[in-house]
């Protein structure tokens, strides 16, 4: 079966008229005209049939040197909680690859040039012709000397030594919207190196990193904050200044809070990215019970517990009645 294939494919290679059908529409050019060489689509084509037996040679043409976009660059940039809230500017520097400002991208010492490449005769290409029992093929692969370009650079440049490209610090101002997050990706279209053979250059990708604030926790565009209060201002309530995004404000503790107890702050979480609006704030309380007390405070407490009896435990009924049947299951 396989030197039937072989066969067909060299029918198409010897007859100029289907050689030139292949080359313009592949095997489905045949498929229509010449229906005995349908079969070629299983096999990837004609290229499939002859690499399988003879390699990678004849069909796979390498073309000259074509405009190749530059590498992207990234940049990490530390940013404080609150630059990443409200948005701000920052100046960054970067080292990048330029088309060299002394040769202007020829490779070239100035007031010289590159000559035609002797080896390929300035195509980028070179030929080669491998005979085979199936007749003549002809290999075309990019030019060694010159990597395809078709010069060969004699002088080469002082500066950038034939390369072409220099690499060369810039500074460049990066505008932060508000709303970014930790790991945020801002793109500057063409900041990136400097593309080959006149391809456009790549593109600079600033990777935000937020560092962790001091009181505030954040999960998507909302905030929290643990307040810690005594057990006097949990009990009696209190109105103290806590720290907000927009600066200190005040807050009202309600009589009777208990710990743990959250409190939500519409519209003062984190601008969202793109978007109007913002989040919340969650103020959750942490009541901080004291290690060490005083005697007098001591005494205090002894007496607040005495006019309390068995208040001091509101969850003595339903708490001690749910351990017995746990004991008597």
């Amino acid at each position: 079966a396989k030197f039937k294939e072989i066969n067909e494919a060299y029918e198409v290679l010897s007859d100029p008229e289907k050689r030139s059908i292949y080359d313009r529409y592949g095997h489905a050019g045949l498929s229509g005209d010449f229906a005995d060489f349908s079969g070629f689509g299983g096999f990837g084509g004609l290229e499939s049939i002859i690499e399988e037996f003879f390699g990678d040679f004849g069909f796979r043409r390498t073309r000259r040197r074509a405009p190749r976009r530059g590498s992207d660059l990234y940049y990490e940039l530390s940013i404080s909680f609150e630059e990443a809230a409200f948005g701000t500017e920052k100046e960054i520097e970067i080292s990048r690859y330029e088309i060299c400002p002394h040769c202007h991208g020829t490779g070239a010492e100035p007031g010289t040039t590159p000559i035609r490449c002797p080896q390929c005769n300035g195509t980028g290409e070179v030929r080669n012709i491998r005979n085979t029992f199936l007749g003549s093929f002809v290999t075309v692969t990019t030019c060694p000397r010159c990597e395809g370009t078709g010069e060969v650079i004699v002088s080469p440049c002082t500066q950038c030594h034939g390369n072409r490209k220099a690499r060369v610090k810039r500074k460049l101002v990066v505008e932060i919207p508000p709303g970014v997050d930790d790991g945020t990706r801002i793109r500057l279209s063409g900041e990136g190196d400097a593309g080959d053979m006149g391809g456009p250059s790549g593109n600079l990708y600033v990777v935000i990193s937020v560092r962790p604030h001091p009181y505030f926790r954040r999960e998507g565009n909302d905030i929290y904050l643990e307040l810690p209060i005594n057990i006097v201002q949990a009990a009696l309530g209190d109105e103290v200044e806590i720290p907000t995004l927009d600066g200190p404000e005040k807050f009202v503790i309600p009589p009777g809070t208990q710990p743990g107890q959250s409190f939500r702050l519409r519209g003062k979480g984190i601008p969202k990215l793109h978007r109007n609006g913002r989040g919340d704030m969650y103020v959750t309380i942490k009541v901080v019970i004291p290690k060490e007390l005083t005697p007098k405070q001591r005494e205090l407490l002894v007496e607040l517990g005495k006019t309390m009896g068995k208040e001091v435990f509101p969850q003595d009924k339903g708490f001690f009645k749910r351990v017995k049947d746990v004991f008597k299951a």
